[in-house]
């Protein structure tokens, strides 16, 4: 059974909220001067986004 709506927005925000709080830790390891770290962190914020930008691609959802 597919999901509603509301639901596939809802994974969404949480998709995008999980993307962007990585993305910012990523960004502050960067300003703290460590940026072998920040690039290690950057692999997995760069999945993240991409699985959430494709998520609301396949869903239809407008940005």
């Amino acid at each position: 059974m597919s999901q509603g709506r509301k639901s596939v927005v809802e994974e969404s925000t949480h998709k995008g909220i999980v993307a962007g709080a990585t993305v910012a830790g990523a960004v502050v390891v960067g300003a703290l001067g460590f940026p072998i770290l920040a690039g290690l962190a950057a692999i997995p914020a760069t999945a993240l986004t991409w699985s959430w930008w494709k998520h609301r691609s396949k869903n239809g959802i407008k940005f």
